[in-house]
């Protein structure tokens, strides 16, 4: 890369998030600033607002390596002057650094920084959707409002990067950006741990899981819009025709006690395992325990729980929402469904319980689809080639 503002041969780029929860846009937002800060001819950087609450926080991983700027007013929820002190913040922080490109993450990060970035004139700016900020699942005002947000914002965005197919389209369809300003860079993580977990005879015990179980994973926050409901109310047939099943719940979340009362309702609560929240770097072993994962968000850029599922051999069941049958492929790496057919999570499940060469087959196939797309390597790879061609290429916002 050619040198840029700060005179010292090196490219400047400052990521910025909304916060550091656990949670999939955020590990694969850190994997980022780490890889690509150890590339020669480049200073790396994040930004973010607060972490709290029960979703676990990756703020001390960001500031062990140096990297992270905690701003306080940059928060989630719509709160116009703290919106408004948050953006002088980040313009202030954009004019004294001087990047030559800002890589913006999240709703509220993701607007926030883009318009702060122009106003500081950061001579590129990106964006990077990891889910829809707007859509269906939302009431008709907050739609309109996100999307008019988004669409504002587009208009100062040099490019796009979206972690699945499936957000280039939504956004198009909303008359955000061009197709040229799109580029898909699956998300990356650490292949290893999950290529070599195993069942873990330990764990195992202590969870009273039992060698004749069959275990059903499901790895997401306890909160809506993540399926546990259809989960739930498919569980008594899934019973009914698999008996020693056992569902393995990783995550935590503001609807623990209200998913806890559900398990107790269903007459059978020793079947589901609330493990809590994991860190990262332990997601592997429960996932080693797993004869299968199932995905059932209805609002989700792509999940990270199917390739981690998937990079351990093992099989999905997902519904087909945003970019998850960009993993999940019916008879190739799992089966894949219409959002509420509960019929259909119930015949596959079954299906795949009765036939475990159909386990080992899928669960290989993707293990193998897997290892050539979702590497850190890879991911920062490609981020780093698209940093130098929106260097090189003329402005494309407007």
């Amino acid at each position: 890369m050619a040198a840029r503002r700060d005179g010292t041969g090196h490219v400047r780029v400052t990521h910025v998030i909304t916060r550091l929860i656990v949670g999939g846009a955020q590990e694969n937002t850190l994997a980022s600033v780490l890889g690509l800060r150890d590339r020669p001819g480049l200073q790396v950087d994040l930004i973010s607002g607060p972490t709290f609450g029960t979703e676990g926080s990756l703020e001390p991983v960001a500031r062990n390596a140096g990297v992270l700027t905690v701003i306080p007013e940059l928060v989630r929820p719509v709160r116009p002057w703290t919106d408004l002190l948050g953006y002088r913040r980040l313009v202030t922080h954009f004019r004294a650094g001087r990047p030559d490109i800002v890589h913006t993450h999240s709703g509220k990060a993701g607007v926030l920084g883009r318009l702060a970035a122009a106003k500081a004139g950061v001579p590129r700016i990106v964006h990077g959707i990891h889910g829809p900020s707007f859509g269906p699942f939302q009431g008709r005002v907050a739609n309109g409002m996100f999307t008019t947000a988004e669409r504002w914002a587009g208009r100062v965005t040099d490019h796009f990067v979206v972690v699945a197919d499936a957000m280039r389209r939504q956004y198009l369809a909303a008359g955000i950006g061009r197709d040229t300003q799109y580029t898909r860079i699956f998300s990356g993580f650490d292949l290893g741990p999950f290529q070599r977990a195993t069942r873990d005879p330990g764990l195992a015990q202590s969870l009273g899981i039992r060698e004749t179980d069959f275990v059903i994973g499901k790895i997401a926050r306890l909160f809506e819009r993540k399926g546990h409901d259809d989960l739930f109310d498919a569980a008594p047939a899934i019973l009914r025709r698999v008996p020693n099943v056992r569902f393995l719940l990783v995550g935590d979340g503001p609807w623990r006690s209200r998913l806890e009362a559900r398990a107790r309702d269903t007459g059978f609560p020793d079947r589901f395992l609330f493990v809590g929240l994991v860190p990262p770097s332990e997601v592997c072993r429960y996932v080693g325990l797993m004869d299968l994962l199932v995905h059932l968000s209805t609002r989700e850029g792509l999940a990270r729980a199917l390739p981690q599922a998937l990079a351990n051999a093992k099989p999905v069941i997902a519904y087909d929402c945003d970019g998850a049958g960009e993993v999940c492929r019916t008879g190739e790496t799992g089966f894949l469904m219409q959002p509420g057919d509960q019929r259909g999570l119930v015949d596959a499940v079954a299906t795949l319980a009765s036939d475990a060469s159909l386990r080992h087959r899928l669960g290989a196939a993707g293990q193998a689809w897997v290892a050539e797309r979702f590497t850190v390597d890879r991911l920062v790879r490609d981020q780093e080639a698209l940093y130098n061609r929106v260097l090189q290429a003329p402005p494309a916002r407007g």
